[in-house]
């Protein structure tokens, strides 16, 4: 029951940055946005804690790398929250918005999303049982999904001036713990979780 605080941690964070932004913006239509931004940033490290947990302690085996891995469900589902409370804001602040956004604008945010629920749905030992090889196939590939379109998200603010300091290190960020995930595959002989 302890080791499930990342899950609480997630939500805490998302509500934490969801009342910042509402906190800060002069009008609804800047709070909504800053909320929406701050919640994004504010899940990505959570992401970043599951999408590495397992990598990290084949990299680097120590106590906290093996405590990661040990709870990296309960990373995943705090990141589904944390999400959850951006996707809200996300939503309202695309329908205060003047311009709408594309459809096709829309697609990337949406398969990350599927991908989450799927994946949040099924993080217990009945779908693991139940969906056999297909799980890790299902989480494998939506954890990748979800690190893209984070990466793409920042990445594309690196040419404005103004956003180029955030795109720039969370960026990096992303491509850092890919690194790190492609480090571990050559560290087959240590035991991984997951």
């Amino acid at each position: 029951m302890a080791r499930k605080w990342p899950t609480a941690l997630g939500l805490l964070a998302g509500l934490l940055a969801l009342a910042a932004g509402l906190d800060h913006g002069g009008t609804a239509l800047e709070q909504w946005h800053l909320a929406a931004r701050w919640t994004a940033r504010v899940g990505f490290p959570i992401f970043l804690a599951t999408y590495l947990a397992s990598s990290l302690y084949a990299v680097y085996p120590a106590p906290w790398s093996r405590a990661l891995a040990r709870d990296r469900r309960w990373w995943g589902l705090g990141f589904a929250a944390s999400h959850t409370v951006h996707l809200v804001a996300l939503i309202i602040a695309t329908r205060l918005d003047p311009e709408p956004r594309t459809l096709l604008s829309l697609i990337p945010g949406s398969v990350a999303y599927a991908f989450m629920v799927l994946m949040a749905l099924t993080s217990n030992r009945a779908a693991m049982r139940a969906l056999g090889r297909n799980w890790k196939r299902l989480h494998s590939t939506g954890i990748h999904v979800i690190w893209l379109i984070f990466m793409l998200a920042y990445a594309k603010r690196i040419p404005a001036p103004e956003t180029r300091a955030i795109g720039t290190v969370m960026t990096a960020l992303a491509l850092s713990a890919l690194m790190v995930r492609l480090l571990a595959r050559r560290n087959r002989g240590v035991p991984a979780y997951g």
